[in-house]
């Protein structure tokens, strides 16, 4: 069956290749504006200094060989509005309506469409992501942000969710995830499956493996920087759009001349409707809660509500040519609701989890002259999460609660010293202090328990460009002074990269980073056993600040629309805490600290012709734990280890019809068993030695298809996707338990089943 369907796919592909081709005979030559900058910077020996997104999606007609320089410059503004600066006689700078916010970093596309239109790779190694530019991925038909990097070499999710990414063998509270600079502390929608980002307002993703700019703290496994429009706009421009899960509208709104106000908002339907991609989706996510164990109970769950929603908002001001304000905040929250009876007495309680989070920064830019400019940023962000869940049979309320304070204030200075250097000095200034609350009527408890983290931080960065575009390197350090534990940490990083033979570029990246804010896990069952994890500060004690360094280098090749990328790393992090990492074994209910460290090699190699790009990617790592106190101080496998990943997959694009197709595999995830025999002793499981097995290997094909139409004199879009094309049987934990009889059970969380998803979008 497998076979039969794929075979028609590729048939399918194969026929619209080749009748594509055909048509594209007939149409007028244009060609991409990047191509046309660099064929100008080859014939007049000058270079261009532009926003990447600016101009990644534009296409124009190709300039003359017997133009002059100026000549080919007004053809460009003709086409395309915008506006050229010489700097000198050999560096140009590109301008849009908006002068003052424009990017002045020393660092270009080196490859686009990485794996599809908008994805992009910098030519530092900072892989960036434009929405706007997305073209296709197997089974995402609207741009998630969170999904679309787990196509990525080296990222991906054990338990299939949005808001559990591992980049390198981390776990996701070591990520920094940066909304328009306000780090948010909740990144998914319906626990995790879908992301809370609205990628309506998003225009640029930056995702950082490694080598991370001196400016950022935090994350010790990667950043995910979330950028926002920043340019004016002199018209009104929208959209509305629905899928089987939400509604969400976004307008792009002129304000005046010198502002605009750029709106998203969304909300689900579930609490309204019940579509096939909501049953999937509660299916998998209940899976191993409270909700699912009441089945084996006496107690019911009944009268399920659910929803979710997101506001955003940006407004952006142009006070003069050389001074700039915008304004950011959002909105994210999600909302449990059921009712638990017993048949027994006819008792009901309402028990239920309410998620969200909240930020906002003021943001003022100020160019004093062309080689100098400052900005200052002012941010909040605040996290909360409450459940309260009845025990009818015991008579027995549990409340618990989570909260996160986050404000920072960052001053950056960015001086241009030549042509080729650019030198960054900042300092940052945060106090992030959480709060845990737990509290049961029976018997009688309560514990609130309160921490405030303030760091003080100076950074500088220095970066080198060379004439050629050949030669790249920044080169930087941050300390960082933590006030309650009396201890500075400085932290060096490096990005480096040389082109030689045309088609080839080495690159090395390094870093050294700390994290005083992260999850931990008190008991299985916390908040419902839908979100486990919970946000604390670090001590100094049993909770340590986390330090991790890293060193990777990388090959890449490009040649005639072919690209091969292959870079080995190492990266060790210390200070974690075995409550982080949800052990459901022998070492659930122990608290000590230890390391991880992991050895890995990313590879990815694609294609581009005219209408496809199809490309492959695998990922080699060990990851491997070292606790003094478990397992007589010896190395074993990390919960996130995955030694092999694979995945493929080919976009096809013809005019209005886009179509994708693709797999994961990846090796199993490890696994603690029982001994065979004598299993249990003193009403406890006696286990193997720690994750010493793996579970089965994933598999899962995606398949997805846009198709563009005109309506009503604008333009509209209609979508259809489906998550585990041939229904695979995936497991993505197993665990084990002693039942009611002292005998061991097997526990298993399976993965997402056959989901199919319908979208439909009205531009105007």
């Amino acid at each position: 069956m497998i076979k039969k369907v794929l075979s028609i796919l590729f048939s399918v592909i194969f026929f619209l290749f080749f009748s594509d081709l055909k048509s594209q005979e007939n149409n007028n030559k244009r060609i991409p504006l990047v191509a046309v900058l660099k064929s100008i910077e080859t014939k007049h020996n000058v270079r261009f200094s532009y926003v990447d997104d600016l101009v990644s999606s534009i296409k124009i007609p190709s300039t003359s060989k017997e133009e002059t320089l100026d000549e080919a410059l007004l053809l460009i503004t003709k086409y395309t509005g915008f506006s050229f600066d010489k700097l000198n006689n050999r560096f140009i700078v590109l301008r849009d309506l908006n002068p003052i916010n424009e990017v002045q970093e020393l660092d270009n596309i080196y490859i686009a469409s990485l794996l599809t239109s908008g994805i992009s790779k910098s030519s530092s190694g900072v892989t960036i992501i434009a929405p706007k530019q997305f073209g296709i991925l197997p089974g995402i038909i609207e741009p998630d942000v969170l999904q679309t990097v787990q196509a990525l070499p080296g990222i991906t999710s054990t338990d299939e969710t949005v808001s559990d990414v591992n980049i390198r063998g981390g776990t996701n509270d070591q990520n920094l995830i940066l909304w328009d600079g306000i780090k948010m502390y909740q990144s998914g929608h319906f626990f995790g499956l879908i992301s809370a980002f609205n990628p309506d307002l998003t225009k640029r993703v930056e995702v950082i493996k490694n080598g991370t700019s001196a400016r950022y703290g935090e994350g010790v496994s990667g950043v995910l920087k979330i950028g926002l429009e920043d340019s004016i706009s002199n018209k009104k421009s929208g959209s509305v759009s629905a899928n089987l899960l939400h509604v969400k509208g976004f307008a792009k709104i002129p304000v005046s001349k010198k502002s605009t106000l750029l709106l998203s908002a969304r909300r689900s339907h579930t609490d309204i409707t019940e579509t096939p991609t909501y049953r999937s989706f509660t299916n998998r996510i209940f899976q191993d809660t409270d909700l699912e164990m009441s089945e084996n109970l006496p107690v019911s769950a009944s009268n399920i509500n659910f929803f979710f929603y997101d506001v955003s908002a940006k407004y952006i001001y142009n006070i003069s040519n050389h001074d700039y304000l915008s304004i950011s905040a959002t909105t994210i929250f999600n909302k449990l609701a059921y009712d638990e009876n017993t048949a027994t007495t006819g008792l009901i309680a309402r028990s239920g989890i309410d998620q969200g989070n909240s930020g906002i920064k003021i943001k003022y830019a100020k160019l004093w002259n062309p080689q100098f400019k400052t900005d200052l940023d002012i941010a909040a962000s605040n996290y909360n999460l409450k459940a309260r869940n009845f025990n009818i049979e015991n008579n027995q309320q549990l409340d618990q609660e989570n909260e996160v304070l986050d404000l920072s204030l960052t001053l950056n200075a960015q001086l241009k010293l030549t042509d080729n250097f650019t030198w960054d000095n900042g300092f940052q200034f945060s106090e992030v202090g959480t709060r845990n609350l737990a509290q049961t009527n029976n018997p009688l408890f309560f514990r609130n328990e309160k921490n405030v983290t303030t760091t003080h931080a100076l950074y500088t960065e220095l970066s080198f460009l060379s004439n050629n575009n050949t030669t790249q390197f920044t080169v930087g350090s941050r300390a960082s002074y933590l006030e309650r534990f009396e201890k500075l940490i400085v932290e060096p990083r490096l990005r480096f990269s040389q082109r030689f033979l045309n088609y080839f570029k080495i690159s090395a990246l390094g870093e050294f980073k700390n994290q005083s804010v992260f999850q931990i896990i008190d008991q299985p069952n916390d908040f419902l056993g839908l979100e486990r994890r919970r946000w604390v500060s670090a001590n100094n004690e049993d909770l340590p600040v986390l330090r991790s360094k890293q060193a990777s280098v990388s090959l890449d090749y490009t040649r005639n629309k072919w690209l091969f990328s292959i870079e080995g790393y190492v990266k060790d992090v210390a200070g974690i805490s075995s409550r982080s990492q949800g052990f459901q074994n022998q070492f659930q209910f122990t608290s000590t600290t230890g390391s991880y460290d992991v050895t890995g090699l990313d590879f990815l190699a694609s294609k581009r012709f005219e209408s496809f790009t199809s490309w492959l990617s695998y990922s080699y790592s060990k990851n491997n734990y070292t606790f003094g106190a478990l397992n007589e101080g010896r190395r074993f496998p990390n919960n996130k280890d995955i030694t092999h990943s694979l995945s493929a997959g080919t976009s096809y694009n013809l005019q209005r019809f886009k179509l994708s197709l693709g797999f994961n595999w990846r090796s199993g995830t490890p696994v603690t068993r029982p001994q065979d025999q004598n299993n249990v002793q003193n009403n406890q499981i006696i286990y193997e030695r720690p994750n010493a097995s793996l579970s089965d290997s994933f598999l899962r094909f995606d398949l997805s298809a846009i198709y563009k139409l005109k309506m009503f004199k604008n333009e509209a879009q209609v979508g259809a996707s489906i998550w585990n094309l041939f229904n695979n049987d995936n497991t993505l934990n197993t665990y084990y338990l002693l039942d009611s009889n002292n005998e061991v059970q097997q526990m298993t969380v399976k993965s997402l089943s056959f989901t199919p998803n319908l979208s439909f979008q009205y531009n105007f």
